[in-house]
């Protein structure tokens, strides 16, 4: 009889590679042809965990000491939902925050294919009325 994984497990075992700072565990949580959509940032996406390896190379050396909490994860077959909070400290000083969910596929265990919505906490950015104004009046963001 064939051992079933909990399709959450992938998700914390990429947050205590994170936390571990573990580049070979990191990596070994996605499927060779791993698809990432960035919805928000269509032009992000990706193929391939060699450009998850590329891009965590380069947050843990920016980052030293970045570390991330799961803050909610939830399953529907082979879908995990997750919410994530990033910290850390950037090289002159200045606080990393990152904060949202991302959505995984799973298969046999691995990362098949991510919808990432996790994004720069901003500070001081307005109010909810001044986000919608922006949003919807001429001349704001498209």
């Amino acid at each position: 009889m064939q051992t079933q994984i909990e399709p959450e497990a992938l998700v914390y075992r990429l947050q205590r590679a994170t936390n571990e700072h573990d580049l070979e565990a990191l990596v070994g949580c996605f499927g060779p042809d791993y698809r990432n959509e960035t919805p928000a940032h269509p032009e992000r996406g990706f193929t391939g965990r060699e450009q998850v390896r590329a891009n965590w190379t380069q947050i843990f050396a920016a980052i030293p000491d970045v570390n991330c909490e799961v803050l909610r994860c939830a399953a529907d077959g082979d879908t995990v939902w997750s919410e994530w909070e990033h910290r850390g400290t950037r090289p002159d000083g200045t606080p990393h925050l990152m904060r949202g969910v991302v959505i995984f596929g799973i298969e046999h265990g691995l990362a098949a294919w991510a919808r990432f919505y996790l994004e720069p906490v901003q500070q001081d950015a307005g109010s909810v009325d001044q986000a919608v104004r922006s949003q919807v009046m001429p001349g704001g963001p498209s």
